[in-house]
């Protein structure tokens, strides 16, 4: 299941920014938003170490998410819908402000079995 995803979002050996958008049910422009990339270059240069980083930053919360879930797609809803205690926003929201450490941070003390 969670292999699924990644091979989903996947083009060769790089994220595919579209398929990636696609699985989460975002427009390019807002996954470039929450990428911190420019919507442009993120389409004309999706090959670029920088939308790379970024998107594969997004990959990994939502895979880690899928792992403590069983679900990809409660994982995907976790990451767009549910408030993370202590932070009063979304993963979604939280990454978009440059905050994904403190997702993956949420997640490890998830796996650990913290729950607040």
């Amino acid at each position: 299941m969670l292999a699924a995803f990644l091979d989903d979002i996947r083009d060769r050996d790089m994220i595919a920014p579209r398929r990636m958008a696609e699985r989460l049910r975002v427009p390019m422009a807002r996954l470039a938003r929450l990428a911190h990339v420019n919507r442009n270059t993120m389409t004309a240069k999706p090959e670029s170490p920088a939308v790379q980083a970024k998107l594969g930053e997004i990959a990994r919360i939502i895979a880690r998410a899928a792992e403590l879930s069983g679900d990809e797609g409660k994982a995907i809803i976790w990451f767009r819908h549910q408030p993370i205690a202590g932070f009063g926003k979304t993963a979604e929201e939280l990454v978009e402000a440059g905050e994904a450490a403190a997702v993956l941070w949420t997640l490890d003390t998830m796996e650990q079995g913290v729950y607040a």
